[in-house]
């Protein structure tokens, strides 16, 4: 070997080949190898001498050789064949090579590296700490920037919160100074615990002051613990919460008079636009107006459940995949899944295609009818609709016994189906969504 100083510590660590990691197991085992059990070492490991004389070089390089020189003055000659030697700058050659654990080699040879990382981490934190004490500092203006737009345009402005951290701050200020009422729209089976445990008391502060909170969640929500127990200890302190299949991906308005919007470049829109106020606001009470208030409990799970499921039809029907409806409904895809299985097993269908024809033939992805108005004192009810009688199972029109001309069963009540083979189909359809239980 060439003379040299040793290991550099901030380098790179040295590969090792097949030859280097047999040499060092036999180092291992004869606890040391000198110069002279050089040859011994390539006979008994069937490696060539050139070869073990670079594997020293590489474990001598990887710190898993430790040169031992002699106590007393310098070899005379210089270096043979036979003995690789890396000397010291005096010129010494090693008399041996002491085997070292790899986790003392690490240490050695990569100490120096990490302290230097660690430093660096250190100063990159500093650098985070004063660029985000900077951004608290310009997004503290935000709310004199928006007021003093709104001055300057009193018939209404859109503008763009650049990121989270200016939405965050817009949203504290807008909430606190809230006088009637907040609408909230999110959508997601889910949310996150974090975020849940930050808007926790800014929302209770909230209803303390006496605002009206409405929020429209997913039906998801319902089975999801965390975001469950929240919406719950909202709706003891006053606030109104209702689920639907599918709402806005996000919206707030405060007071009627703002709204935020989600930006594609991660922050937000903000709405004063009155016009386009008002259309906000018809969008989120027409959601209002058709949700299910939010409710627990095994019998408010279930009927969730079949709405689910019917949206998972309509879907279905219009052609779309499980990753779609899954991401649509705010479910995972398993559970989407489940759903589109026991669908497809309880219409009898083969396929999902099949599934949305059959659907759509028994009137199964039609949207609920309007409430009805009511009927003013004195007014004639309004006629029922006529529907043509179906059979819920196969869609053929359902035959009145002979009996009953009006297509009355003889105890007064209509016939639900045609035959008892499709009662007995829908009502294993039945159990099996018994079954199914909460997702």
């Amino acid at each position: 070997m060439e003379p040299g100083t040793g290991p550099d510590p901030t380098a790179d660590v040295p590969a090792l080949d097949s030859a280097a990691v047999t040499l060092y197991r036999w180092t291992v085992v004869h606890e040391r190898l000198t110069p002279a059990t050089l040859a011994q070492a390539a006979s008994e490991t069937d490696l060539g001498l050139p070869e073990c004389e670079a594997a020293v070089r590489q474990l001598t390089g990887a710190c898993l050789f430790q040169e031992l020189f002699a106590d007393d003055a310098p070899a005379a000659g210089g270096p043979t064949d036979d003995a690789p030697t890396d000397g010291d700058p005096a010129g010494k050659r090693p008399v041996a090579w002491q085997p070292v654990s790899p986790q003392a080699a690490t240490a050695q040879l990569l100490s120096a590296r990490d302290t230097a990382l660690r430093a660096r981490e250190k100063a990159l934190r500093e650098q985070r700490r004063l660029i985000q004490q900077q951004r608290d500092g310009l997004a503290a203006l935000v709310p004199v920037y928006l007021q003093a737009r709104q001055h300057a345009f009193p018939q209404g402005t859109i503008d763009r919160l650049p990121d989270k951290f200016a939405v965050r701050s817009l949203l504290a200020d807008v909430i606190d100074s809230c006088r009637s009422e907040v609408l909230v729209s999110k959508h997601g089976g889910s949310f996150p615990p974090a975020a849940l445990r930050e808007a926790l008391p800014r929302d209770l502060a909230l209803l303390d002051r006496g605002v009206r909170m409405r929020s429209l969640y997913q039906h998801a929500t319902r089975f999801d613990q965390p975001t469950r127990v929240h919406a719950e200890q909202l709706i003891e302190a006053g606030a109104e919460i209702r689920t639907l299949p599918e709402v806005l991906p996000q919206l707030i308005i405060v007071d009627g008079s703002l709204a935020l919007l989600p930006a594609s470049s991660g922050g937000a829109l903000i709405i004063r636009e009155p016009d386009l106020l008002s259309y906000l606001l018809t969008v989120f009470e027409r959601d209002w107006e058709n949700a299910t208030p939010f409710a627990s409990g095994p019998q408010a799970a279930h009927d969730v459940t079949k709405t689910m499921k019917q949206s998972i039809l309509v879907l279905l029907a219009k052609g779309l995949k499980d990753e779609s409806i899954a991401r649509r409904l705010g479910i995972s895809l398993r559970t989407c899944r489940r759903h589109v299985s026991d669908l497809l097993d309880s219409l009898g269908a083969h396929s999902r295609f099949e599934a949305g024809v059959v659907a759509e033939r028994l009137g199964l992805t039609s949207h609920p009818a309007p409430a009805t108005p009511p009927v003013e004192a004195g007014e004639p009810a309004p006629a029922a609709p006529v529907r043509t009688a179906a059979c819920p199972a196969c869609g053929e029109p359902l035959t009145a016994p002979a009996s009953s001309p009006d297509g009355q069963r003889p105890g007064g009540r209509p016939p639900r189906y045609c035959s008892p083979r499709c009662r007995s189909r829908a009502y294993r359809a039945r159990q099996r969504e018994d079954a199914s239980g909460v997702t």
